[in-house]
């Protein structure tokens, strides 16, 4: 029997299990189909984690620190795909890829959400070398510079206008001729002078060369008019897929309280509706998706097991 099992390994869940087994668990173990490090792996340079300011260092170089780190306490990683969790009298089954069943006290689950992709020519290609998903993590290298955002919602309307901040010039596309974003945030984006509006239009293709992106090339649905923009930076907010699978069980059904979007309902201290299961990371409802807050929830997390087992001893 787990103490706790944590599904996930990103900032969120190494974090948690960083905490939990300095906490004086003995058996907690990782479940991560690859090697842990989560979306933060990919990114070639990070400025804004506190303390940390190496621009010769990756994602990748980041997050093996970690690792380390979280493994000398002794947390377990099993390179194991987790199908479900259920909920089985006062713990929890966890059922493994090819059958497999392992027993534990308390869950936490930290398998995030991957940002949605658009599906515009060269949109892989540049992924990371100008095209970005992360407003917050990436704005800063086009300081003074101009941008294109690709998006209606709420979420593209509001990182425009933190860009807006930073960028010389925001352009932003959306396929439709009305915006989806609460009427206050479009109101507060049209008084930014350096935001430009491009509605019924969308990104037909992204350019570039070895040092990556160039340009974008905007098609106008109505009149299949292409316009030719240059720019290093893209930014694609088309939503999120909340990695929640674990969270059905053999019907398809929640085992705990989400939101519409899928996001998995938790209070200030991580916990959902389901006794001893814990949600962190970014695919809580209203998570900022950086490594720092993700790993605060793992944090916070992993300390409510610690109490959870107190309580049940």
């Amino acid at each position: 029997m787990l103490d706790c099992a944590i599904i996930g390994g990103g900032p969120a869940g190494l974090t948690a299990g960083l905490y939990a087994t300095r906490g004086g668990l003995k058996n907690v173990t990782l479940f991560e189909m690859g090697m842990p490090g989560g979306q933060i792996t990919g990114s070639s340079e990070i400025e804004n984690y506190p303390g940390f300011f190496d621009h010769e260092k990756t994602g990748m170089d980041f997050m093996n620190t970690w690792q380390e780190q979280c493994f000398h306490f002794g947390l377990k990683h099993e390179m194991k795909r987790v199908e479900r969790v259920a909920k089985t009298g006062e713990h929890f089954t966890i059922t493994l890829e090819g059958g497999e069943h392992v027993e534990a006290l308390t869950v936490i689950t930290c398998t995030g959400s991957t940002p949605r992709r658009a599906g515009f020519n060269g949109e892989d290609e540049f992924f990371g070398k100008g095209v970005s998903t992360c407003a917050t993590c990436d704005g800063f290298f086009y300081k003074d510079k101009p941008v294109t955002v690709l998006g209606g919602g709420d979420t593209a309307l509001e990182e425009a206008y933190y860009l807006s901040n930073i960028c010389s010039d925001v352009y932003v596309v959306h396929r439709r001729d009305e915006f989806r974003a609460a009427p206050p945030t479009l109101e507060r984006v049209k008084r930014k002078e350096n935001i430009h509006l491009i509605t019924d239009s969308v990104i037909e293709e992204a350019y570039g060369g070895m040092m990556g992106l160039d340009g974008v090339k905007i098609k106008n649905v109505k009149t299949g008019e292409i316009t030719q923009m240059e720019n290093s930076g893209l930014f694609v907010f088309v939503g999120h897929n909340v990695n929640n699978g674990v969270l059905k069980d053999e019907n398809g059904e929640f085992i705990c309280d989400v939101n519409d979007w899928g996001q998995v309902i938790v209070d200030l201290s991580m916990k959902t509706s389901l006794k001893g299961l814990f949600a962190a990371g970014d695919m809580r409802i209203e998570a900022p998706k950086q490594v720092v807050s993700a790993a605060g929830d793992g944090s916070i997390a992993a300390l409510q097991v610690l109490s959870y087992i107190q309580e049940l001893d």
